[in-house]
């Protein structure tokens, strides 16, 4: 279980980084978005992942969920997506004005 959240933490990151460094707006967008879903899993990975684990404490629990990495990944999440909504007018609002969606604001010329 460990090595596959790992495979695909690293997965993610991997894939936000490549897209964060292409020069299209979307692309980076993208790439951050992925990149906050990589620390999503990441956070709540670290709340000790137990199946069939009671998700309050009780006295009679042996093993239970940590809730503090589920209401980060819970907060993290509305911000993330109110950020990416904000990154995506920005991008549209820049190709609008630009007339294209290089991140620099000028065509590469090959």
């Amino acid at each position: 279980m460990e090595i596959l959240i790992s495979t695909a933490i690293g997965f993610l990151v991997a894939c936000g980084i490549y897209l964060m460094l292409r020069a299209r707006t979307m692309d980076v967008v993208i790439g951050l978005t992925l990149l906050s879903y990589a620390v999503n899993l990441f956070l709540f990975a670290s709340g000790r992942l137990v199946s069939n684990s009671a998700a309050l404490i009780s006295p009679d629990a042996a093993a239970y969920a940590d809730p503090l990495p589920q209401a980060l990944v819970l907060t993290a999440i509305v911000i993330g997506f109110g950020m990416t909504s904000f990154l995506v007018v920005l991008a549209i609002r820049a190709f609008g004005d630009l007339g294209n969606d290089h991140v620099d604001g000028e065509a590469s010329k090959k």
